[in-house]
């Protein structure tokens, strides 16, 4: 019996039918649609894609999720007290006072030698940010003496969680071809990374805070004399508060002279021991008494608590701590451009090597004609000046110059790329897979086309719901893409075979797209069912709170994200991409030979291509290209027998492609067997 399929059935009068047949009829809606997020699922793909120059902004990319507490940190130091007075003065003054801010769940707090520790930590559902202005805020109102001790001021620690701590690095000396050679003390190096690298990380796009571990903080000591002090009549006080007031500059008005004004300054910070030897403490009988004539003053190490060690001996080195909400990867790339703008400008010294005597060193430094001492030290700017002028083969055995060289000590990057290889290597073997497996059942090479290309296409859209809920990219949430391929798979072969069938069943008089929009239909609410049902049965994942919340929701959402790009492009590129690939005709033959030469000739360049590139892949795809434009072109010369196995043996012979392509990506027997 024939069907009129100018009379629409109940299904293409729904509303799925609705869209569909608007889909049909407005196929370069739908393309350009196609194009728009193949575009932008590119730009914010988390993969490390280069796209000609263009700015991407990519989805936030992290190894594992965090699963930390929504916490804020409370630094107090009160040097030299004990841990019970930091803990009765501080710790719980500070503790009650907190216990009145909004969304507040529990607050911890530790008490050390000299320092307070509280961690205050806040309802899931509170903003980040929020919470750090609330503290602040609260901080802000409390009074110092009455809630705190004078002297001492509470601080909020960096905006980040505890997976913040994305890069850490040493500070070694390196020579110039970057074997280690050392030649710098400790406190060298912690004094370079306080001020010199410290402050360039922290410019840095994305980062919170670098943290300085390891090493000596060079710091003045003033050690008393207590008898000196007892005669001459000082206190303790007297001398602090001599040196407080040595450490000043003083600005005061103007003065006029000759029609011209001047500042008037007094210059009083303090730069080298001498100028805290010479501060007054007080006056005997019009005679000062100053500092020196009471107390010994040096440079010094200041107490540590913990040391940096590198394989056995220790180093100097910091943390770079990311921002909460940025993209760790964009942080790491952008804190390694810093060190490469830094690294040129380092400190250098000339390392003489030991055991050479003094008078070779003297020698030779006459001989080029400069000194090689200053005050009785190692002239490094002179030194340094010549080696720079003197090729490298001309230097002498025993001298070297030793840079100051950023090292990385742990990359997350390295466990970030990991991640994504991860991602794509179970992408690629998926779709080969499926594609084998979709053209062994269908025996039809372009729905198996169509069907492969809705994965790459849902996968972007994936991508772009990601980047939209602020959902970030890690090991958890993209094995929920991966898991989702099987049903975007399923979407498209539901649809493709019911099309199929009735294009079989319908007369050669009929309308195809008629026939396409009834086939689509039919089958397009069941469809829509089935997804609706597979996200519904992931709601009490959304429900989850507390650590396991913020594990497995990122897989509910990119699951649920990849499903509903699966129906949507089933229900609407889909079938308009059916219609042209299974019923569109090319009736002129120069058009199809132009085609189809054109096709013959790009598979040819992509043959080449993928060789220079030694890319089994793109040699491959061109391969596939030639011999399909070339039996298209010279089909009609084909006996009738052998054209009506041509699809058959393109199936085959795709598959056997496929196949291997899979073999080689997958190397089930190992690397050693080969492909």
């Amino acid at each position: 019996m024939t069907e009129n399929y100018m009379e629409q059935t109940p299904e293409q009068r729904s509303l799925i039918g609705k869209l569909l047949r608007w889909c049909l009829e407005n196929k370069l809606v739908v393309g350009l649609l196609v194009l728009f997020i193949v575009a932008w699922g590119i730009m914010v793909a988390p993969f490390d894609w280069d796209v000609g120059g263009m700015e991407r902004k990519p989805v936030a990319t992290d190894a594992i999720p965090d699963i930390g507490e929504n916490q804020q940190i409370i630094f107090t130091e009160w040097m030299g007290r004990s841990p019970q007075d930091v803990e009765d003065q501080i710790s719980y003054p500070l503790t009650v006072a907190l216990q009145g801010v909004k969304d507040v769940r529990t607050i911890r707090s530790y008490s050390m030698f000299g320092f307070s520790t509280i961690y205050v930590i806040f309802e899931e559902d509170m903003d980040f940010y929020d919470a750090r202005t609330r503290i602040l805020e609260k901080l802000n109102s409390l009074k110092p003496g009455k809630d705190y001790p004078e002297g001492t001021r509470p601080q909020l620690g960096p905006d980040s969680t505890a997976l913040g701590q994305v890069f850490w690095y040493t500070l070694e000396g390196r020579d110039p071809d970057g074997r280690p050679i050392g030649g710098w003390d400790l406190e060298e190096l912690r004094t370079i990374q306080d001020w010199e690298v410290r402050y360039s990380l922290l410019s840095a796009q994305g980062v919170s805070e670098v943290a300085s571990v390891g090493g000596f903080v060079r710091e003045y000591q003033i050690d008393v004399d207590p008898d000196a002090m007892r005669a001459y009549g000082v206190t303790l006080p007297q001398v602090h508060a001599a040196v407080k007031n040595a450490n000043i500059d003083v600005g005061a008005k103007t003065i006029e002279l000759n029609s011209v004004e001047y500042f008037v300054r007094g210059i009083g910070f303090i730069k080298r021991v001498e100028d805290i030897e010479q501060s007054v403490v007080t006056v005997h009988n019009n005679v000062p008494i100053l500092v020196k004539h009471v107390a010994t003053v040096t440079l010094g190490p200041a107490l540590r608590r913990g040391v940096l060690d590198k394989d056995g001996a220790e180093a100097v080195g910091g943390v770079v701590v990311a921002r909460y909400g940025d993209n760790p990867l964009a942080v790491i790339k952008n804190v390694k451009d810093k060190i490469g703008e830094l690294a040129p400008g380092l400190r250098t010294k000339v390392i003489i090597r030991d055991g050479t005597p003094k008078t070779d060193v003297e020698k030779y430094a006459q001989d080029q004609g400069f000194e090689p001492y200053a005050e009785g030290e190692l002239d490094h700017t002179g030194w340094l000046k010549h080696l720079r002028g003197t090729p490298r083969e001309q230097w002498p055995t025993w001298a070297n110059t030793s840079q100051v060289t950023v090292v990385p000590f742990y990359d997350r990057t390295g466990l970030i790329y990991e991640t994504l290889g991860t991602l794509s290597s179970a992408l690629s073997e998926e779709m080969l897979v499926t594609f084998i497996v979709v053209i062994l059942m269908m025996l039809h090479l372009r729905s198996s086309v169509l069907i492969g290309g809705m994965l790459p296409l849902a996968v972007l859209l994936c991508f772009i719901a990601m980047k939209q809920f602020g959902v970030d990219a890690n090991i958890v949430a993209l094995s929920g893409i991966a898991i989702a391929i099987g049903t975007i798979v399923d979407m498209g072969i539901v649809v493709c075979e019911n099309i199929l069938t009735r294009l079989d069943e319908a007369p050669p008089e009929a309308p195809r797209l008629e026939v396409v929009h009834r086939a689509a239909s039919e089958v397009g609410g069941a469809v829509l069912t089935a997804v609706a049902t597979t996200i519904v049965s992931f709601l009490p994942v959304f429900m989850m709170i507390g650590a396991e919340g913020k594990l497995f929701r990122p897989l509910a959402f990119t699951k649920t994200f990849a499903l509903i790009g699966s129906i949507v492009i089933a229900l609407t590129v889909l079938p308009a991409a059916a219609h042209v690939m299974f019923c569109s005709r090319i009736a002129r033959r120069k058009l199809r030979a132009a085609l189809f030469t054109g096709i013959g000739l790009a598979g040819i360049v992509l043959i080449g291509y993928g060789a220079s590139r030694a890319s089994l892949l793109i040699a491959a795809s061109g391969i596939a290209m030639l011999l399909f434009g070339l039996y298209s072109i010279f089909q009609n010369t084909v006996p009738e027998r052998l054209r009506k196995l041509g699809p058959m043996v393109a199936n085959i012979a795709i598959v056997l492609l496929v196949g291997v392509l899979l073999a080689k990506h997958w190397e089930p027997l190992g690397p050693e067997r080969g492909v």
